[in-house]
């Protein structure tokens, strides 16, 4: 296991400057809202475990999914991520005109170019804004919300739209018991701006291990997911150990003092499994995983706004995000809810 620094939000935040263009910018990154877009159709277990000759409890028992979302013919991840996006705005009260940058987490944009995230600025009338795609897998979100936590912290943006989207049913092999019944579609947001208070988005602890790629592959003329399941599952569980210890280190807070852990939604058995070996409160886990399936970069947004549904994201709460995925790459970080606005 890594060495966990110690550093508080601050320290790490709100170095001394090292030149120039680097200025001391006294202002955090702050979460002000949450946006789901789901597909409307529900698949459960049951054509599932007819096609793979199981019971559908067999496939309860492996991976904790009753159900999943999956997209309608013709609907794409640009879609999804568009209507989250939209809500995450309207909830925030947020001129899209304002928005400086709009950050896409996916390994599922159905096309080479335009990326995914030039689609969605465009149509949520973010007509200035940059517009970056990520592909870090699972833990893309995480990714993206470092990335654009960086940009505002800096002061060069103040309003930022972070998205995790994907459409994972169109590339899975339906006969693969080893993934067929794990994935669903879907999409989540946040709305990032900058805070008077103090920073609101911990330093982030990230990792890869190029060594061990081939536990999760997509090969671009096959365009079907391939993981071997059991060694995927002990480098999950390590790897989420690992980070969510690390990053509550470089965030200066006590693993007790986290109010809920909102890990990637990979498997039901992975998320028992950490919270296990961390000695978590099975109450304090988000566990959404029966009704959404494993929907890979955006699981992390979805987990969230089950939280806040939940009544779990009071202003002030801190929230654990970890995600591991394809890569292999992994992702942590801490959050203070809430936050007021600066500007």
């Amino acid at each position: 296991m890594r060495r966990v620094a110690e550093a508080t939000f601050e320290s790490v935040t709100a170095s001394e400057p090292s030149g120039p263009l680097n200025p001391r910018v006294p202002q955090g990154a702050a979460v002000a809202a949450l946006g789901v877009g789901l597909p409307e159709r529900r698949l459960d277990n049951a054509p599932i475990a007819a096609r793979l000759a199981v019971e559908e409890r067999w496939i309860v028992a492996r991976t904790g999914i009753h159900e999943r979302r999956v997209a309608a013919d013709g609907e794409t991840v640009a879609d999804l991520a568009t209507l989250a996006a939209r809500r995450a705005l309207a909830a925030a009260d947020i001129d899209p005109a304002d928005v400086g940058l709009v950050v896409l987490a996916t390994m599922s944009h159905e096309r080479l170019t335009p990326n995914g995230s030039a689609l969605v600025a465009g149509r949520i009338g973010a007509g200035s804004a940059g517009a970056i795609d990520v592909n870090a897998a699972c833990s893309g979100f995480v990714s993206g919300l470092a990335l654009a936590a960086g940009q505002i912290e800096s002061g060069r943006i103040r309003t930022a739209v972070v998205i995790g989207a994907e459409v994972l049913s169109r590339l899975l092999d339906h006969y693969d018991r080893r993934t067929a019944a794990l994935f669903g579609d879907g999409a989540g947001a946040v709305v990032l701006t900058a805070s008077s208070g103090p920073t609101r988005i911990g330093p982030v602890a990230f990792g890869s291990d190029g060594a061990r790629s081939e536990l999760i592959t997509a090969e671009r003329d096959e365009g079907v997911i391939h993981m071997n399941g059991h060694d995927t599952f002990r480098q999950a569980v390590d790897r989420l150990s690992e980070s969510t210890l690390e990053a509550c280190g470089l965030a200066g807070v006590a693993l007790e003092e986290i109010d809920v852990f909102a890990y990637h939604q990979a498997n039901a058995r992975i998320l028992t499994a950490v919270g296990e070996r961390l000695g978590l409160d099975p109450a304090r886990v988000v566990n959404c995983i029966d009704r959404l399936g494993n929907t890979s970069a955006a699981t992390i947004p979805l987990a969230l706004a089950d939280a806040d549904e939940r009544g779990l994201l009071r202003p002030g709460a801190r929230v654990l995000l970890a995600a591991f995925g394809g890569g292999l790459t992994w992702a942590a970080t801490v959050v203070e809810w809430g936050g007021d606005r600066n500007g």
